[in-house]
C-alpha cells in the first residue's frame, strides 16, 4: 500500500488530470502527497550592454514562488489529502528519482503525452527515464491520442 506518494507535475493540463487519480489512492490508502515541479536552473538575466537586472538567486527564488503558487492550487484539487509541496531546481528526470529516493516515497505518478504517429514509445522521455531506473512503482497516465484514438 503506497503511503508516500509522489506527483510529478510540469503545468500542464495533461499532468493535472493525474490529481483526481492520486487524491481517490491516497484516500483510500491513507497517503500522503508530495507535489513536485521541476524548473531549468535559472539564469542571471543581464540587459543591454552587460548589465545585470536580476542575480541567478534572484531569479530562482521568483521561479520557486511562482511554481509554489502553482503546487498551491494543484493542491486544492486534492480535496483535504494530506499534500506537501516541492520545487526543484535541474533535469526533471534526475530530480524526480531524487526526491522519490530522500522522500521515501513509495509511488510515483505522472503523466505522458500522447504517442506521436505510429511509434508508440515516441512520447513522454522523462516519463521513461523515470520509469526505468525508479527503485519504486510508477503509475503513468497516458494522454488521449489527438482525435480520440489510442
Amino acid at each position: 500500500m503506497a503511503k508516500r506518494i509522489l506527483v510529478a507535475l510540469d503545468r500542464s493540463p495533461e499532468s493535472e488530470a493525474v490529481l483526481p487519480i492520486v487524491a481517490d489512492i491516497a484516500r483510500s490508502a491513507g497517503s500522503t502527497v508530495r507535489l513536485l515541479n521541476v524548473q531549468p536552473v535559472p539564469e542571471a538575466v543581464v540587459a543591454e550592454y552587460g548589465r545585470v537586472v536580476a542575480y541567478q538567486d534572484q531569479e530562482m527564488e521568483r521561479v520557486a514562488a511562482g511554481s509554489e503558487l502553482y503546487l498551491e492550487g494543484a493542491e486544492a484539487i486534492l480535496h483535504g489529502v494530506p499534500a506537501e509541496r516541492v520545487v526543484r531546481f535541474g533535469k526533471p528526470a534526475e530530480e524526480i528519482l531524487v526526491e522519490a529516493d530522500t522522500w521515501d516515497a513509495d509511488l510515483i505518478v505522472m503523466a505522458a503525452p500522447a504517442a506521436r504517429g505510429w511509434l508508440p514509445w515516441r512520447g513522454g522521455h522523462v516519463t521513461r527515464k523515470v520509469s526505468r531506473r525508479s527503485a519504486v512503482p510508477v503509475l503513468v497516465r497516458r494522454s488521449p491520442a489527438a482525435g480520440g484514438q489510442r
